[in-house]
């Protein structure tokens, strides 16, 4: 099949309307953006629908392109496709120089914020798809267009749609920002928080005491080079790390401020370990709970409290490079950009959540993340590259007619 070529400035007219979206997440914006997609859906001829959650507070939009079912005459069995991507975005902090929410386009860029985290991964696919049935083509079995809010939220969205069994697949693309590289597997996270114990005395005597600022100032180190036991492979190990995010050193429990000249004898830290397909929350526990121990072996009488943070977060994923998948997004990128597509376990997306950890953990589907953005995300003036927003596009359409034809 010849593939239709896209509509440039359709394309970037409909994202930058998305952007334009106030879509904050856990707010009423998020009904806004997801009642916009289920309608522009529903004017393609998708069966479209909204599927509340959070005792409907909250909703997803879902769309479906029916397949026609037959494969005669096809090498290979036409398989279901389903996109996934999020409409919630994060607030804007300070240092922006441009509106938000324009949806400015120059030369080189889209912006606006959650352009690229992930608004333009979800337009990219809603693109493709409109393409293809202006250009008269039918695919043979279903794709599933989903647009979730809550991923900011360890992906609840995603995990509704799961639970009240409105989704399932052969494959999956989710499309987080990966600058349209195929990231094969990514990390599962966890957070944790270490309170170190010391012994005070007054500065003058500070010999006596065991002053818990400086141990943490010689454990943040170790822990942020930290590797987890167990990786099953080079690759795996590749998905490990570990960051101390937030120190707090002072005086007692309450870690009272006011007596400087005094030494700390209570720090308190929290952090965020990334953890491989395979690996397990407890092993990467006690691998900390070791690295503490080994490290307050300098400070005689200190002690410490080692406990995890429970909150939503996202399985880790892992897909074969053989997969049939995998391939046609390869061949895909080749066959526009006439180079090999970066594929495997990338950094910085393999230390990511997405919800193609749900897909794959909770389903057992078989999928890839891959999607516009991700240089410039998560920033002031966030931006995505054009090029990249419409070579995804193009992408994506071959995909589908691959997979799904």
């Amino acid at each position: 099949m010849q593939i239709p070529e896209i509509n440039r400035d359709e394309c970037l007219a409909f994202l930058s309307k998305l952007v334009q979206i106030k879509s904050y997440s856990q707010t009423d914006g998020e009904l806004e953006a997801t009642a916009f997609m289920a309608g522009e859906m529903r004017k393609l001829g998708l069966e479209s629908d909204l599927i509340p959650f959070d005792s409907g507070k909250r909703q997803n939009a879902l769309g479906v392109w029916r397949g026609k079912g037959s494969s005669a005459g096809q090498s290979r069995a036409p398989k279901t496709l389903l996109f996934n991507g999020h409409l919630d975005t994060n607030p804007v902090s300070e240092g922006w120089t441009i509106d938000p929410w324009e949806g400015k386009i120059d030369e080189k860029f889209i912006y606006g914020i959650g352009v690229s985290n992930m608004k333009s991964g979800c337009a990219a696919y809603y693109c493709a798809v409109k393409t293809l049935m202006a250009g008269g083509w039918t695919p043979r079995a279903d794709v599933i267009l989903t647009y979730v809010v809550g991923e900011l939220q360890g992906g609840v969205g995603t995990l509704a749609l799961i639970e009240q069994g409105r989704i399932k697949a052969d494959y999956f693309i989710n499309c987080e920002p990966s600058d349209i590289k195929a990231v094969t597997m990514h990390a599962e996270a966890l957070t944790f928080e270490i309170t170190l114990k010391g012994i005070t005395r007054h500065m003058s005597a500070r010999e006596e005491a065991q002053d818990a600022i400086m141990a943490a100032c010689r454990l943040i180190p170790e822990l942020n080079g930290m590797k987890f036991r167990g990786a099953r492979s080079k690759d795996h190990e590749k998905c490990n790390r570990c960051q101390v995010g937030i120190v707090h050193g002072a005086l007692g429990k309450e870690l009272a401020e006011w007596r400087p000249a005094q030494v700390a004898d209570v720090c308190k830290l929290a952090g965020s370990a990334r953890y491989a397909p395979g690996q397990t929350q407890e092993g990467v526990m006690q691998n900390i709970r070791t690295v503490i121990e080994k490290c307050l072996e300098g400070f005689p009488g200190m002690t410490f409290e080692l406990k995890q943070r429970f909150e939503p977060t996202m399985p880790a994923f892992e897909v074969s490079r053989e997969s049939r998948l995998v391939r046609s997004l390869n061949d895909a990128y080749f066959q526009i950009r006439g180079q090999e597509q970066p594929t495997g376990v990338l950094a910085p997306t393999c230390f990511y959540g997405s919800d193609a950890g749900h897909l794959y953990k909770s389903l057992g589907m078989e999928g890839i993340v891959c999607g516009p953005g991700g240089k410039y995300n998560t920033r002031p003036d966030e931006a995505v590259d054009i090029p990249d927003y419409l070579d995804c596009i193009r992408m994506f359409m071959r995909v589908i007619v691959d997979i799904c034809g």
